[in-house]
């Protein structure tokens, strides 16, 4: 089966598409209105884990001071990460909804597209070419892969940009025309582009103008292995990954593989030879090693709305034990608001992060010697998506990463 590219999906057949790239695009400043609403919560200032490969940035962005408005826009709204966004903001102080679009849902009301959303005072739809993008500061953009690319392409320059598509992960234009099946169509932003994986690459996105935000998969996989990796606490071969999600990972579009006499009461694999996000994860796990990364990995979906559990089986270094991994990710992580290990043998559970921008993850005693189990989960909407999306905005825009995301997990 092969759900939506949110999920990913299997990856066409690979036909070797080259193109090259082009001249790193321009960046300039953005805008801000002055507006009454509060301050944000403090949050402490973190470093990043690991550094990608060099790249240039935009300037600094000033600290966007406390009451002024940042104005945004939601690209693609009427999917289940743009409704996503909109939830989340709605505890936001200062980032505020201008222009919203969905070129099928045009004219209509955002509250009778998603009724739970009703009570917020947003403005209507609208077809992507019909936004007015004068008074926005800041862009979600959460179109489906393959449609991103010209569409950020031709935005205003000074707007800052985090894409929740597949369209900017790939540093190599050449392995995302093999993985998606064609060219990419705006080489000259790939080469600006930053990897939004919050938590390993905060100082980037900091300064970043567009940020490719990470896939749900990937990031609860790269959150336990990047740190492990770059320690060389664990061996880069044999790195097997079976991981689940929710239903909502396959996007809101009406697909028989989705209906619920074909999901329920089940378990599904797909993409078994080549999931799109294969390559997003090799990526991110080989620059932490500085050298090529391959794993197994076997996405499944499960009959469930929401959340994800990633189940990793690694095979330590020399000498290394399950309590060396555990202290290490235990020190990465000390202090980090969103990403938690958890104690003892507690074991995660996707329902204790539901609604939440949080990962927990706990590490294992495999019962084959010199092995571990890692397990990971998360809510493939929040911190999958549109939660590590606010996060990386909040950066962006010189904010603390938290404001707006303190949703605590909805439970029973």
């Amino acid at each position: 089966m092969g759900p939506s590219t949110a999920l990913g999906g299997a990856a066409p057949a690979r036909a070797g598409l080259a193109h090259k790239n082009g001249a790193l695009g321009s960046c300039s400043s953005f805008i801000l209105k002055t507006s009454p609403r509060v301050g944000c919560s403090s949050h402490r200032v973190r470093a990043s884990i690991a550094s990608s490969p060099q790249k240039q940035y935009s300037p600094k962005t000033p600290a966007v001071k406390s009451g002024e408005e940042v104005r945004i826009a939601v690209l693609g709204a009427s999917g289940y990460t743009g409704a996503e966004i909109v939830r989340l903001l709605a505890n936001h102080p200062q980032f505020r909804i201008t222009v919203m679009t969905a070129d099928r849902k045009a004219g209509e009301q955002f509250g009778s597209v998603f009724p739970h959303l009703i009570t917020q005072d947003l403005p209507n739809l609208v077809a992507v070419k019909d936004a007015d993008f004068s008074k926005v500061d800041a862009v979600f953009c959460c179109l489906p892969h393959g449609t991103t690319q010209e569409i950020i392409r031709d935005l205003p320059q000074q707007l800052k940009i985090v894409d929740l598509s597949a369209d900017f992960r790939l540093r190599d234009i050449n392995e995302y025309a093999e993985w998606y099946g064609h060219a990419h169509r705006a080489p000259e932003l790939q080469e600006e582009a930053v990897y939004g994986l919050t938590e390993v690459l905060r100082d980037e996105i900091r300064n970043a103008r567009l940020v490719a935000n990470p896939g749900c998969y990937p990031t609860s996989i790269q959150l336990p292995l990047v740190p492990l990796i770059k320690a060389k606490l664990i061996k880069l071969s044999n790195i097997i990954i079976d991981a689940k999600s929710g239903v909502t990972g396959a996007g809101r579009g009406a697909k028989e593989a989705n209906l619920y006499t074909e999901i329920a009461e089940g378990i599904h694999a797909y993409g078994i030879k080549g999931h799109r996000h294969v390559p997003e994860v090799e990526q991110g796990l080989s620059d932490a090693a500085e050298s090529k990364v391959t794993i197994s990995f076997t996405p499944n979906l499960i009959c469930m709305k929401r959340g994800m559990q990633s189940t990793m089986f690694v095979e330590m270094a020399p000498g290394v034990t399950v309590s060396d991994l555990y202290e290490h990710l235990k020190s990465t992580y000390e202090g980090e608001e969103f990403v938690k290990l958890l104690n003892g043998s507690n074991v995660p559970h996707t329902r204790h992060v539901v609604g939440s921008n949080y990962c927990f993850m706990n590490v294992f005693e495999d019962r084959i010697p010199g092995r571990a189990i890692i397990i990971s989960v998360i809510d493939n909407l929040v911190k999958g998506a549109s939660g590590q999306a606010v996060q990386n905005l909040n950066l962006m825009m010189g904010l603390p990463e938290n404001t707006g995301l303190q949703y605590q997990p909805l439970f029973p």
